[in-house]
């Protein structure tokens, strides 16, 4: 049987693991160890006035010589952990019995007071076993009283009116029996709500371990001494230096905070505008909240990711938007064609002044906007329908050129391409055409159109495919960079501001990811930005 039996899983709820009632099975039989010493001292030490084996010495002598050896066979036995708890617990109780009685016999029976020794035992052994011998233990001692007692009425001096002291001898067992039974059984509810409160409060634990870790904002744990006790992933995303510094005080990782903590302390009521840390380049809001009531406590920072809140923002905006210009692009479409037409019409007919052809210009003109704008708006409503499929860059590019040129009356020379061989991208063919042509008109808008003035490089990085499209314009302001990408915004009067927020989108849909790269060597002149595409290299 193996060294760790139990003693049932009723008896291990009482202690917080199985090692625990081994230690109080050994504690149960040290403390026999203990009474059999200090029992065998008063014996050998008062023989020539017996208080031990006063009806016969060699009985008792043999008895605690017998108990001696027996404590210590149990006490190894419970070092070993064989046989089994169970078994032990019952040996030691029955030893405890039988000799006890022995000795009790031969000190003249129950008025030798021995027998209350079995008290403890059965107490003991009650709260080992969880209560479930108690009245098992506590019948077999009250047995042996009982049978001793009625041997010394028979064969000894014992009278009629012992009984009655060998009965509440009995009694006092089963008392303590039951005693030891309700406390068992009151240990046993206490270690269960114990053990059900510990899972429950890993549970907890864990789930607080998820939502740190998962939230979105960023948070920071700061004590009175601005030391940092704890923060989450997301806070070091927005705070740079939190990632790799081993210096755990506020001031030193990150000072900026540790102002704006301080000056909350002052006053508490103050709200801080949207922050920007200069690593990681993200603007946040920032909240503190303190731990207690105390002017100088503890205090949680809590850091809002202020992009993130414009994007939902902007998201809501863009759905309630896209419902709304959805129903109108349609309704506008067909007059708009309606006009176009008739102005084609009008540009075929007779010779006009001068002043109506340019009047019959500025209706096309308008006209061929209003319908791209359209187009661009519809488009938005199609970003999620994406069909990637493997697209040879090196063909496609020539053929998409060739009628971007064609349509927007570009000069072919004005683009410049340098592309590695047998590159092959994974994109819906109809969105990437949509991208390159919102990224080369914006290009085109802005460029000289001189030979080579706008450069389009594709090669390959690893697994992905990057394009980067820069011309020799005057480039984007810095003021401009933060809305680059939003929609509706432009730096040009002709401008929807759609294009690059519908590259982006499309982009996003494809797995790729479009940026601007911004160039802060001296004399750079132009924009660039950067399409990155899955692909490999065929």
């Amino acid at each position: 049987m193996p060294a760790t039996q139990t003693l049932g899983q009723d008896t291990y709820t009482a202690f917080a693991s199985p090692e625990s009632a081994w230690r109080t099975l050994t504690a149960f039989a040290v403390y026999r160890l203990i009474v059999v010493l200090v029992l065998a001292i008063i014996f050998w030490s008062l023989r020539a006035t017996p208080v031990i084996g006063g009806v016969s010495l060699v009985l008792a002598g043999t008895g605690l010589g017998t108990y001696l050896v027996m404590s210590v066979v149990l006490l190894l036995a419970t070092q070993l952990r064989r046989p089994s708890a169970t078994i032990q617990l019952s040996a030691q109780v029955l030893v405890d019995v039988l000799m006890l009685t022995l000795v009790m016999h031969a000190s003249g029976g129950t008025r030798s007071g021995i027998g209350m020794l079995l008290l403890v035992s059965l107490a003991a052994a009650a709260l080992v076993s969880h209560g479930r011998l108690a009245f098992f233990h506590a019948a077999i001692a009250s047995l042996a009283v009982l049978f001793e007692q009625f041997w010394q009425f028979l064969y000894g001096d014992a009278g009629a009116a012992d009984f009655v002291r060998s009965g509440m001898l009995a009694a006092a067992y089963f008392v303590i029996a039951g005693l030891g039974y309700t406390l068992a059984t009151y240990a046993r509810g206490a270690a269960q709500i114990a053990e059900k409160r510990g899972v429950d409060l890993a549970n907890l634990a864990q789930i607080n371990q998820l939502v740190i870790r998962d939230m979105q904002d960023g948070f920071i744990v700061v004590d009175e001494a601005g030391i940092i006790r704890q923060h989450n992933p997301q806070s070091a995303e927005i705070v740079n230096a939190l990632k790799a510094s081993t210096v755990r005080t506020l001031d030193q990782v990150a000072p900026q905070l540790a102002r704006l903590l301080a000056e909350w302390r002052r006053d508490r009521a103050r709200v801080f505008s949207i922050q920007r840390d200069a690593a990681s380049q993200r603007d946040y809001h920032i909240r503190f909240v303190a731990i207690g009531e105390a002017e100088v406590s503890p205090t949680v920072i809590f850091l809002e990711d202020a992009s993130r809140i414009r994007a939902q923002a902007q998201q809501m905006k863009l759905v309630a938007l896209g419902r709304l210009t959805a129903s109108i692009a349609h309704e506008i479409r067909n007059p708009l064609s309606s006009i176009n037409h008739a102005a084609e019409l009008l540009e075929e007919g007779v010779k006009r002044a001068s002043e109506d052809a340019r009047l019959l210009t500025i209706i096309q003109e308008n006209a061929h906007r209003l319908d791209r704008l359209v187009e661009e708006v519809l488009y938005l409503n199609r970003r999620d329908r994406a069909h990637p499929g493997s697209i040879e860059m090196s063909t496609f590019l020539a053929r998409f050129l060739r009628q971007f040129c064609a349509d927007e009356k570009c000069p072919e020379d004005a683009f410049l391409i340098s592309i590695q061989s047998r590159l092959v991208a994974v994109f819906d063919r109809a969105h990437l055409d949509q991208v390159l042509w919102n990224l080369l008109r914006n290009a085109a808008r802005f460029a000289t159109m001189q030979p080579g003035s706008i450069r389009i490089n594709v090669y390959s990085k690893g697994e992905r495919i990057n394009i980067d499209i820069e011309d020799d314009g005057p480039g984007v302001e810095t003021s401009a960079l933060p809305h680059l990408f939003e929609p509706f915004f432009t730096t040009d009067s002709k401008g929807t501001g759609l294009g690059l927020y519908i590259a982006r989108e499309l982009a996003d849909v494809n797995g790729a990811t479009l940026d601007y790269l911004a160039d802060n060597a001296v004399g750079s002149l132009g924009a660039k930005f950067r399409l990155s595409m899955n692909g490999a290299t065929a």
